[in-house]
């Protein structure tokens, strides 16, 4: 029960997020780059200000209360009137701090105007601190200069402070530094996307056009590694599709055209019958024989049709031990009348295929030296990564200039073939990445040689 509340709250929760979040590739990948850029620079932002300006603030502004309180602490201790103009005098040549003495007036206001930043409220708590007379400080009157008013007993002192001297330095530069950084990066990280996302766009609209049944032709790959990948897988499959369907309609027009023969005998055959009801059997027997071949005839046809139809259908490939598979098509081989001459493999080579159609595909080379009264070799051996199986025989062979051509659908019917065994075991051998050639054999006649991939 646990576990089925654990899994409809994290569905809820991933439907809340799926709405929120944006359909388009090109917008969920640029937040995927903004989002982290801007906590990036707000990291940096908070501890530039948390730290750097802060501590350098609350520095100068414990500069200027010392160099205050020092003033102060001179002032009080020589009262001569030349003594206090001297000392002001000092004070603005060392330190730049220009005094003015009022005597006989009072602060109406105490405390501090606010600024953007920490600098106002460090410059009151070190005065505070430094000093034992109530102040005030206007940072607003003038943009470079820091108006400070100590309430002395016999009057009011004002300190102009260059503000040069307190501000760090401007607060919005950082920002705006920081905003446009970003921004520019955004901008970059924009054009790549967007660059990556027509090579996606163009590959799904291929896809679209090519589940239509439009022949756009291969697509360019671009982009990224995956995304070329994923094009040129897209073109060899659709280059595989092509030639699959090519070679179903050759074969749907091979067998209609090859099942007319028989038809057309048969349907001789039976308007030839006699038609007044006296039927000697002997003088039908022929015919009889004659229309049982047709129809044997039709059915081979329509099972070598139906055999390169269903391919490789729904099985699932498993990992096939080639001495045993060799073993298997000789045995079948033989019952079925084949002289098997030897069977041999190296030991424990096997590889990844589905088993019906590797059989189907060389019990179809081994039934067509049957049918050429040949004997027939096996064997398997291993090239690196490759599993090669060889079927070789001492019929009379193919000559070179045909062994590209017996490959088609019909192409050969020879022997009471078909036409289609040599062009199912090309099917089923490509469709397992492998592929197949044909050469003359040592024993004379043709050698069929079978590469697949581990």
């Amino acid at each position: 029960m646990k576990r089925w509340r654990r899994f409809w709250s994290d569905e809820r929760l991933d439907r809340s997020v799926r709405r929120v979040l944006p359909r388009s590739f090109l917008v969920r990948s640029l937040l995927i780059v903004l989002i982290p850029m801007l906590i990036t620079q707000g990291i940096a932002l908070e501890l530039f200000y948390g730290n750097y300006l802060r501590v350098m603030s609350r520095r100068l502004s414990e500069g200027i209360a010392s160099e205050i309180s020092f003033s102060l602490d001179l002032l009080e201790r020589y009262h001569g009137r030349g003594d206090r103009a001297w000392l002001i005098r000092q004070a603005r040549t060392r330190t730049q701090l220009v005094m003015e003495w009022h005597p006989g007036d009072h602060l109406e206001t105490l405390g501090s105007t606010h600024v953007v930043g920490p600098m106002d409220e460090d410059l009151v708590h070190e005065l505070q601190t430094a000093i034992a007379y109530p102040f005030f400080i206007d940072w607003l009157r003038d943009p470079h200069t820091v108006f400070i008013s100590i309430q002395l007993p016999d009057g009011v002192l004002s300190v102009d402070t260059p503000r040069k001297r307190l501000d760090v330095g401007q607060l919005w530069l950082f920002v705006l530094w920081a905003l446009g950084s970003s921004l520019l990066l955004f901008a970059i990280a924009a054009i790549f996307m967007r660059n990556q996302v027509r090579a996606i766009r163009r590959l799904a609209n291929a896809a679209e056009q090519f589940g239509l049944g439009r022949d756009i032709g291969p697509i360019r790959p671009e982009g990224a590694r995956e995304v070329r990948q994923a094009a040129i897988a897209f073109n060899r499959m659709q280059d595989r599709i092509f030639r699959f369907v090519s070679q179903r309609t050759a074969v749907l027009a091979g067998v209609s055209h090859d099942l007319r023969t028989p038809l057309t005998r048969l349907r001789l055959s039976l308007a030839m019958l006699p038609q007044n009801g006296v039927v000697d059997a002997g003088l039908l027997r022929e015919d009889f024989t004659d229309m049982i071949t047709d129809v044997g005839e039709m059915e081979r046809m329509i099972e070598g049709y139906l055999s390169f139809a269903r391919g490789e259908g729904a099985e699932l490939p498993v990992l096939l031990d080639v001495a045993s598979l060799l073993e298997d098509v000789a045995a079948s081989a033989t019952r079925a009348g084949t002289t098997i001459r030897s069977v041999r493999c190296a030991p424990g080579l096997s590889f990844e295929a589905r088993p019906d159609a590797m059989r189907r595909m060389l019990t179809n080379l081994v039934e067509n030296a049957r049918r050429l009264n040949a004997a027939v070799w096996l064997s398997g051996y291993d090239e690196g990564e490759t599993v090669v199986i060889e079927i070789d025989d001492d019929g009379p062979g193919i000559p070179a200039a045909r062994r590209e051509e017996v490959f088609r659908a019909f192409a050969s019917d020879a022997q009471g073939g078909t036409g289609l065994g040599l062009t199912i075991v090309r099917d089923i051998v490509r469709a397992h990445g492998g592929d197949v050639r044909l050469a003359t054999s040592r024993m004379g006649g043709l050698n069929v040689r079978i590469a697949l991939p581990r």
